[in-house]
């Protein structure tokens, strides 16, 4: 049986949050089903309301600096992955905005996981994320399965 639990968070330009979901014997499994990017600001007069976001979610957590971070489909640690964009624009002002995301939903996972921001506008903006899991129970052989793939970080 599967029950669907959620994140969300407000995520700073520039950082990583990490999700916890991992347990000793690593009986629950994810998998991601939905995954929303909504802006921290919206407005013509308010600083931090035009982006050009880019976060992604990972198996592991990213060791090299994040800043021109891109995205790589064959990354296998690579779980999701979601853009957003927005520009003020015209008079009277009005904001123009569009949400991008690829989730990688036949991926099952125990571990933790980790949501990676990197906003290529230049004001530092920060912006909101909301995911949605499915977990559900492992069976030991799917377990040991999910931890090894996991830690091997290997398809």
């Amino acid at each position: 049986m599967s029950r669907i639990v959620s994140f969300r968070g407000l995520i700073a330009d520039k950082t990583e949050d990490m999700i916890p979901l991992s347990t000793i014997r690593g009986g629950k499994g994810y998998r991601i089903v939905k995954f929303i990017l909504f802006p921290e600001f919206i407005g013509s007069n308010v600083a931090g309301s035009e982006y050009e976001s880019l976060v992604q979610i990972f198996k592991t957590p990213q060791t090299t600096a994040i800043s021109g971070i891109s995205t790589d489909f064959n990354n296998n640690r690579l779980l999701a992955a979601a853009t957003y964009f927005s520009e003020v624009s015209g008079s009277p002002a009005y904001v123009i905005g569009s949400n991008t995301d690829v989730v990688f939903d036949n991926e099952t996972f125990n571990q933790d996981i980790y949501v990676i921001h990197e906003n290529f506008h230049g004001d530092n903006a920060a912006i909101n994320y909301y995911i949605e899991l499915e977990q559900r129970d492992l069976g030991m052989d799917e377990s040991t399965v999910a931890t090894l793939k996991d830690i091997k970080n290997n398809d």
